[in-house]
């Protein structure tokens, strides 16, 4: 019994550990050596006209990967839209990965996202080299990736937070 209690408490210190490292740790992680150009991807958007990562240059940019069927995903978008909300300065962009069109466009409407990008195709996985959802790659005003923060992350506003003060410090004058 006694040892069943230890084991006990271990696997709570290991999962105590475990949210510690997501919330405060993990997204500082914005580091300029790890830094690479962020491909020129290009995404038609659901409600017509396409988006192209390199148009943001000069701002940070979010990229919130996402699948309808993921059900983390449908627990983070809402704190994702609201700190874009808050933030106009900010580009976020919703980016449904491998749906049809009109799948998407009933999930948007339930989850009121505005300027959702499409990838039918699910090209992102190489591009951004996605292993699940949700996925929020976090570009500087330079065009690099500084971040890559994957899985649900209930303090998701904060971790934005802390990348746009930080990356907006190196912002460099950038003609669009």
């Amino acid at each position: 019994m006694r040892l069943l209690n230890r084991l006990w408490d271990l696997l709570a210190l290991v999962i105590v550990l475990a949210i510690a490292w997501k919330l405060f740790f993990a997204p500082r992680a914005l580091s300029l050596a790890t830094a690479h150009p962020a491909p020129h991807a290009v995404y038609a958007l659901l409600d017509g006209g396409t988006f192209a990562v390199t148009q943001t240059r000069g701002h940070v940019l979010f990229l919130d990967f996402y699948a309808t069927w993921c059900e983390p995903c449908r627990r983070e978008l809402p704190d994702v839209e609201a700190y874009a909300l808050r933030h106009p300065q900010v580009d976020v962009v919703p980016v449904d990965v491998g749906e049809a069109q009109p799948v998407v466009a009933a999930f948007a409407r339930t989850f009121h996202l505005r300027g959702v990008a499409l990838d039918p195709q699910a090209l992102s996985r190489g591009f951004f080299a996605l292993t699940g959802f949700p996925t929020i790659v976090t570009i500087d005003p330079q065009g690099r990736v500084r971040a890559t923060w994957e899985g649900y992350n209930p303090a998701i506003e904060s971790a934005m937070a802390n990348a746009q003060r930080t990356l907006a410090g190196h912002r460099a004058v950038i003609a669009r």
